[in-house]
């Protein structure tokens, strides 16, 4: 599998399932240019957390791939037009691109209704969520188009299959990432007639870097967690959604997943890759069993 001369642009690469994303379409040999860098060495974003996407772009680099970072905030329209000029002034193409814009973290609050949650935070959290993904795919998408066979790749939380039944933290959160399914299942009506694929995608339960911060580990000693949530043990790596990405790219048939909702451990099935350590985990098929068992119903919040 490769993707030598291919140019993909991964909006939401800082941490997490975009940072997965990025890394393995650079080991697979892609061009990525690494985006959605409000956090750089030199700046910090709300987060105030550690990770930068120059990091990110280094890591793709040592994978064999070609890291670029650009500092751009999706939500600011002319940002992401000149991003867009930027890629077709320096690589005349883009063959993939992956919408993981996220940044709802620290803004989403557990089983509120409407009236409970902050609101500033919830209409704070559909503008990260939806309006950038929007954008990114209103500027970013006539180049994608210009060449047959390019990719889109909406990430989400949760298959369109389970949150059709499932309520999803509080009106805000649910709305954004059902809307994000949507978005992709609609795009790919506009993207068939020009030989383009888009697809909405979710990871499992994700060891992000916030995630594992959260459970008091790191990716040394995950395990260590299942100590006090059992069901941990079918969580996975941000380069586990990665692979799932880059096999998506790599394969000549995808137009067959055009508008589909797809899941990591889903395409693990069909294309046979696997996580960091050999296992091939499939976290939505235990989703609803975890939930039934009396466990908490959301275990992917942090992306």
């Amino acid at each position: 599998m490769t993707l030598e001369g291919k140019v993909a642009l991964v909006a939401g690469a800082t941490r997490g399932a975009g940072r997965g994303i990025a890394v393995e379409l650079g080991a697979a040999g892609a061009t990525v240019y690494v985006i959605t860098g409000r956090t750089t060495r030199a700046h910090q974003s709300e987060y105030a957390r550690p990770e930068t996407i120059e990091e990110t772009a280094e890591l793709v680099s040592a994978q064999g791939g070609h890291g670029i970072a650009v500092q751009v905030d999706h939500l600011v329209a002319e940002d992401v037009r000149k991003l867009v000029d930027r890629i077709r002034a320096g690589q005349g193409r883009l063959d993939v691109l992956v919408n993981d814009i996220w940044g709802g973290e620290k803004l989403f609050e557990w089983n509120k209704p409407v009236w409970e949650h902050e609101l500033t935070n919830g209409l704070r959290m559909l503008r990260l969520g939806i309006d950038t993904h929007l954008i990114t795919a209103h500027y970013a998408l006539p180049l994608l188009i210009e060449r047959p066979g390019g990719l889109l790749v909406e990430v989400t939380d949760g298959t369109a299959e389970y949150n059709a039944e499932h309520y999803r933290l509080s009106p805000f959160y649910d709305l954004a990432k059902v809307s994000v399914t949507r978005m992709a299942w609609a795009h790919a009506k506009d993207l068939a007639p020009h030989g383009a694929t888009s697809i909405s995608l979710t990871p499992g339960w994700l060891r992000s870097e916030m995630m594992l911060e959260a459970f008091g580990v790191t990716e040394d000693n995950w395990r260590d967690a299942t100590a006090k949530v059992p069901h941990f043990v079918i969580s996975e790596t941000p380069r586990f959604i990665g692979r799932a990405v880059a096999a998506l790219a790599a394969d000549p048939d995808r137009l067959r997943w055009n508008g589909q909702s797809l899941s990591s451990g889903g395409l693990a099935q069909v294309y046979g890759f696997t996580d960091l350590d050999g296992s091939r985990p499939d976290a939505w098929r235990y989703v609803p069993e975890v939930q039934d068992a009396g466990k908490p119903a959301d275990v992917t919040g942090y992306r």
